[in-house]
């Protein structure tokens, strides 16, 4: 694993350099391989990056897109992170359909909706089951608590290692989850966030020694490049604690 930290000044330029940084990484694995693989997060952070996104030169044919965490709700439900994708970014590039793998969230039992999507990310990357495929580029945050994904502290999900797709669940709401075997293998694992309020969690993530099943962002230590790239607010004092390069 090689760890990169970039601070910020403000979150206009946050957006900036993630963009930017998507971008190549995006390019370079299209120049390498013929196709990209990227998995997308919800929340408000990123919403800035897929407009941006928007506007890139690539070669949109050639990407292939997930989500790493899904809410179990209805793909137009306010809260569904395939909408937010769709109205800031997809709908506007020409990607085809047939390269947009968004969650199932239709079937009666979510553990089915984990087992089909764990097998579309086989049948995509060309894996099979008990392999683990290695996406070009998997976009992270983290909530105030220290979760990222859905994997958050103190559940079971964190404990599930051998599959790729797991369910996870907050306050009784069910989610799907990539699981940590699945983004350890990536080849580019980029955190994007702001704010103080994340200052807490990432004290104790950058810890040389935490808990992750307290703080499960601190398991997240991929075969590639892990990118931390955050607002001032969120990184004051991050780039002084010991072993941050």
């Amino acid at each position: 694993m090689t760890r990169q930290v970039h601070i910020l000044p403000t979150i206009p330029k946050l957006i900036e350099a993630a963009t930017d940084r998507t971008i190549q990484i995006l390019k370079d694995a299209i120049a390498q391989n013929g196709i990209a693989t990227i998995a997308l997060s919800g929340g408000s952070t990123p919403k800035p990056l897929y407009q941006a996104l928007v506007l890139a030169d690539i070669d949109w044919s050639r990407l292939h897109v997930f989500w790493g965490d899904e809410r179990y709700v209805p793909s137009d439900h306010p809260e569904s992170n395939e909408k937010m994708a769709r109205q800031a970014w997809l709908n506007h590039i020409p990607l085809p359909s047939e390269n947009i793998h968004p969650v199932l969230t239709n079937l009666a039992d979510p553990a089915d909706s984990a087992q089909q999507y764990e097998a579309t990310i086989h049948q995509i990357c060309g894996t099979t089951s008990g392999d683990f495929p290695a996406f070009d580029l998997i976009l992270l945050g983290i909530g105030d608590d220290g979760h990222t994904a859905s994997l958050f502290p103190h559940t079971r999900s964190l404990e599930v290692r051998d599959r790729l797709i797991t369910v996870g669940e907050k306050s009784g709401q069910t989610r799907i989850t990539f699981t940590f075997g699945l983004i350890n293998h990536a080849h580019n694992v980029l955190f994007v966030l702001a704010g103080e309020g994340k200052r807490p969690a990432l004290k104790e993530i950058f810890a040389t020694k935490s808990d992750f099943h307290q703080y499960p962002a601190f398991a997240v230590r991929p075969q590639g490049n892990l990118i931390w790239m955050m607002d001032q607010a969120a990184g004051e004092g991050i780039l002084s604690m010991e072993g941050v390069p």
